[in-house]
């Protein structure tokens, strides 16, 4: 049914405009079927009244798409109706640009890591008497968002932590974060995590295969053991870590994602896990600790099968350093532990981590 509806009278602050108006439960049809012809008004915000959806258009329909609309919505009218505008969604530079000295917005962030519904941001000395105003427009522009944290420091020490500060919205540090259909509760002041390995983490469960026994040295919460095993049917995964608190947590992600009879977590230094519970049982070993993961290169060779595996080795280079630099330390670290590299598969730089710093990974088959 199509009727067109006098024009109704339209207050300054109401935008009148051609109307699609149907049941609420052919609302989501309807919609559809608007945006496919082209004649949905993005401009001005759909309306719901009773058991009604009305939709804005930016026209009317013609005999063709009349007679298509008619064939998907059993009943349907348009009349004329009154609209608001859509709000559209401000900018953090938008959004501060009446609230800050003007030259400061060059210093606002430019980027966050979001963990879940935590943003941690980098804010630079400029911005320090402006925090929470800065962290309240960040919540603002990002309706997930729920807590604005702050770096407070390097990364460092033993457990690869770094020191976090309050900025606005909820005082927290624990949060839930997805990726790749996975769930994982982390701590973010006592477990270590980047969201931007989260192309890292997809990369090497593709390359795992069935069958195989992975070990992961320094496991975290788990990004890469979890989604190695939720994509593998059969596969063994131990994911080591020597902080109580991540294998806490990593342990809370095992039964989450309901992987429980393919990854044990275990907690202890990596070394003497290797040499005491799991010597020579690795068809794959994941190194992710850019920082020492060249102390541990003992472990790796010792935990590889007899008949040799693949090795996930990450460091960090510098700009006076080379990809070719960090194979030569890697090939004669393994050498030295009685292995022998038998081909550098792939090597790549992974992220920035700093100026002129790079996170890079080594794909290596050890023999």
């Amino acid at each position: 049914m199509r009727i067109i509806l006098p024009s109704l009278g339209v207050s300054d602050s109401m935008h009148q405009s051609l109307c699609l108006k149907v049941s609420k439960a052919l609302g989501e049809k309807a919609i559809i079927i608007s945006n496919r012809l082209g004649i949905l008004d993005r401009e001005l915000e759909i309306q719901k009244e009773d058991i009604f959806i009305c939709i804005p258009l930016t026209r009317e329909l013609s005999t063709r798409e009349e007679e298509e609309m008619g064939e998907e919505l059993p009943d349907y009218t348009i009349l004329k109706c009154d609209f608001n505008e859509r709000k559209k969604k401000k900018s953090l530079i938008q959004l501060l640009d009446e609230k800050l000295p003007s030259h400061l917005l060059a210093s606002l962030p430019r980027s966050m890591d979001l963990v879940g519904d935590i943003a941690v941001i980098e804010l630079s000395p400029e911005l320090e008497a402006h925090t929470t105003i800065v962290g309240k427009a960040i919540l603002e522009t990002n309706k997930n968002v729920r807590t604005v944290l702050a770096k407070a420091g390097a990364i460092s020490g033993t457990y690869r932590l770094r020191k976090l500060r309050f900025v606005a919205g909820e005082r927290k540090t624990v949060t839930v974060h997805k990726e790749h259909g996975c769930l994982y509760q982390v701590d973010l002041a006592e477990a270590y995590f980047s969201p931007r390995l989260s192309h890292e983490h997809e990369r090497v469960a593709s390359l795992a295969e069935n069958g195989e026994t992975v070990l992961d040295l320094f496991a975290g919460v788990g990004p890469f053991a979890i989604l190695i095993a939720k994509t593998h049917q059969h596969i063994k995964v131990h994911a080591v870590d020597a902080n109580p608190r991540a294998v806490e947590f990593l342990e809370k992600n095992i039964r989450l994602n309901r992987v429980e009879d393919k990854v044990r977590p275990i907690l202890g230094d990596a070394r003497q896990v290797v040499t005491e519970r799991i010597p020579a049982v690795a068809d794959r070993v994941i190194m992710n600790l850019p920082e020492k993961a060249l102390e541990f290169v003992d472990a790796a060779c010792k935990a590889i099968r007899p008949d040799g595996g693949m090795v996930h080795f990450y460091g960090f280079i510098t700009a006076s350093d080379s990809l070719k630099d960090m194979k030569l330390r890697f090939t004669e670290a393994v050498e030295k532990h009685g292995r022998k590299v038998d081909a550098i598969l792939s090597s790549k730089l992974v992220r920035a981590t700093a100026p002129y710093q790079w996170q890079a990974v080594l794909d290596v088959k050890i023999h």
